[in-house]
């Protein structure tokens, strides 16, 4: 049992320092790791799980201001992309964070175009980041669940 949780640990970390590497993630979700113990297991969890909720929602009302071909409202799309920028920067996703402020200039110059190619950018970043992140809160499981502690992973 001690080798399959020493395992799952060594999996754990290198699995999480991966995702910094590859830049999914940032210093800002080393901070929500911490603030994370015993009596809140699972705050960074249910956290994440809203930001994934807003975006989708944040997502799908951008993709359907920007149907509106000839009379997209930009400030409104700009106003979306800002929210959701501000909410991946707090909760460390990196690249998505990124793209947002692509995506902001891309509404600034009213470059349709450029929004269009940008929510499809972040589409896919936010769901590759949902499915890696779900890879990572699976692993801090099966490590509880053989009795093992979730280790920290200094970046």
């Amino acid at each position: 049992m001690d080798t399959l949780i020493a395992q799952l640990q060594k999996q754990f970390r290198d699995y999480t320092i991966s995702l910094y590497h590859q830049g999914f993630l940032d210093d800002q979700f080393t901070e929500l790791k911490k603030m994370q113990d015993e009596f809140s297991p699972d705050f960074v969890a249910e956290l994440v799980t809203l930001f994934f909720e807003d975006c989708e929602k944040l997502i799908s009302n951008m993709a359907r201001a920007l149907d509106q071909t000839g009379n997209v409202d930009f400030k409104l799309v700009g106003s979306s992309v800002h929210q959701l920028k501000g909410s991946s920067s707090s909760v460390g996703a990196k690249r998505v964070k990124g793209l947002c402020v692509v995506f902001k200039e891309c509404c600034d110059s009213q470059n349709y175009e450029g929004c269009v190619r940008c929510l499809q950018q972040v589409d896919v970043e936010y769901k590759s980041l949902k499915a890696k992140l779900q890879d990572l809160f699976n692993l801090e499981q099966q490590i509880v669940q053989a009795g093992g502690r979730i280790p920290q992973v200094d970046i």
